[in-house]
């Protein structure tokens, strides 16, 4: 009895350290050092990074950036780039700054879900590989993940009895952060949250819809004036980014995203075979755990918890599983991010139902060994495309070196395969006759040529076109890419 009495203090001592560690706060650290040690060291610049930062980067001339393109990772980057042209810095920023937006999005969730589930959540998105590799990239798709997740949040806490305004503020800033970044995404966003408020008794006030509208505008009004400047319109502007997509349509790509889980970086065209399967099978769990986690919030006094985030998984997920014929792992962040919250509770529920310490002790020991098993995986994916994509961009600087060793400086054009990346690194401007990143007509470019320094890259074992068939042709040693100069 006296033994009792003494351990009952302790048990609650060790229950309130516990519940006051910051348990978010950690989750967001660890993630930071997982892309300092494992992916900021490594990665130069990838093609479709060096079109975002060419916007805003005074040292390089401005890429061509396509229709389907929004600029918010473009803003998110100018202020380094303003300073310094070190990609070294960009990458250590970037990934603080990420860390830093993993702690604030998922905070939002800790007076709907608990401190411990949201971070169980947080580890759970942020140990997994595709995570990893893109919180120090100037790429979107992170971004627009972490601010669902906020906007989500903000949404349920404001349609909360007496909710603060600053619940609308976040809301409204996290649906524009998410279409700035992609707007599209946005767009898929927003569709659920406005069907909520229409289909729940409890939501049909003015305060929450209209919040939504006004976040997707202020976070639409750049992408939408340059759809007028540069395409003529809305309505132009989407048909090129179909065009430019490969034509928006009924694609079932679920196929595809499944056999490039674990890479390659872009799957287009998808012609891979599924390679290591048994890596993917909390791929094909997660449906089943998010039908499941919703089943049981069903139950709970806060069924939306689980719902709402499914349903906003569910409309971001369409037009990358049904809408496109190609796909890359890093489309889908913003859908696993969101179900990282309702499968977290369903993690913690089940250890609640254990009724003996015996039984919770088991269900913890199986969990804890299921997250390892998980985590290990994901660590062994993401060292093989950290390597894939520094052995891409070694490519690039390879072959930006051998065209400055041809005599080609500033100011000096690149044309042709894999023209973007490499006239970035070379400090050239790029241009294209053809393809998805076409910005010029055979007759201005040749008259280009005729002005400055020029360069054709085209694959060692391919004809270059007609225009350059007199041109002198170079091997650039180590790339695959022959150059054709005037």
């Amino acid at each position: 009895m006296t033994a009792t009495l003494a351990a009952a203090p302790t048990a609650v001592v060790k229950r309130g350290i516990a519940r006051r560690l910051p348990w978010i706060a950690l989750a967001a650290v660890g993630y930071a050092l997982l892309q300092l040690a494992l992916t900021v060291p490594h990665l130069g610049l990838g093609w479709d990074e060096t079109v975002y930062v060419s916007q805003v980067d005074p040292r390089n001339p401005t890429a061509y950036f396509s229709a389907p393109r929004s600029r918010g990772i473009s803003l998110l980057t100018a202020p380094v780039l303003a300073v310094t042209g070190s990609t070294l810095t960009l990458r250590i920023v970037l990934a603080l700054l990420s860390a830093a937006a993993l702690y604030a999005a998922f905070r939002v969730w800790q007076p709907l879900l608990g401190h411990r589930r949201v971070a169980l959540a947080a580890l759970l998105f942020g140990g997994l590989w595709v995570t990893v590799l893109y919180g120090p990239q100037a790429m979107p798709n992170l971004w627009v993940a972490l601010s669902a997740v906020a906007a989500v949040g903000w949404f349920l806490r404001g349609t909360a009895p007496g909710a603060a305004q600053r619940a609308y503020i976040g809301l409204a800033a996290a649906i524009a952060a998410a279409t700035s970044f992609r707007t599209p995404d946005g767009i898929w966003l927003a569709l659920p949250l406005l069907a909520a408020c229409a289909l729940v008794p409890a939501w049909r006030r003015p305060a929450p819809a209209l919040t939504v509208i006004a976040g997707l505008a202020v976070g639409g009004v750049e992408w939408i004036a340059e759809a007028y400047a540069r395409w003529g319109g809305i309505g132009a502007r989407l048909h090129v980014s179909s065009a430019t997509e490969g034509g928006m349509g009924a694609h079932w790509a679920g196929g595809y995203a499944l056999r490039s889980l674990n890479g390659p970086l872009l799957c287009r065209p998808c012609h891979i075979p599924l390679t290591h399967p048994a890596l993917t099978l909390w791929w094909l769990a997660l449906p089943v755990l998010a039908a499941l986690a919703c089943a049981v919030a069903l139950r709970t006094a806060r069924p939306a918890t689980a719902l709402l985030p499914v349903a906003c998984a569910a409309a971001l997920a369409v037009p990358y599983l049904l809408l496109i014929d190609y796909s890359a792992p890093r489309f889908l962040l913003p859908v696993y991010a969101l179900l990282s919250l309702p499968l977290a509770a369903l993690a913690a529920r089940i250890m609640s139902a254990s009724r003996t310490t015996g039984t919770r002790t088991l269900a913890g020991s199986v969990l804890v060994a299921l997250l390892a098993v998980h985590l290990s995986a994901q660590y062994v994916v993401l060292r093989h495309n950290v390597a894939d994509a520094r052995v891409t961009t070694g490519r690039y600087r390879t072959a930006a070196d051998e065209l400055r060793g041809l005599g080609l400086r500033p100011p000096c054009l690149v044309t042709g395969s894999h023209a973007l990346p490499v006239a970035y690194y070379a400090g050239c401007a790029s241009a294209e006759t053809s393809g998805n990143n076409r910005s010029t007509a055979t007759p201005a470019l040749l008259r280009r040529a005729a002005r400055e320094p020029t360069a054709l890259l085209a694959p060692k074992a391919q004809r270059p076109p007609g225009y350059a068939r007199g041109w002198t042709a170079h091997r650039l040693a180590g790339t695959g890419w022959t150059a054709y100069l005037p």
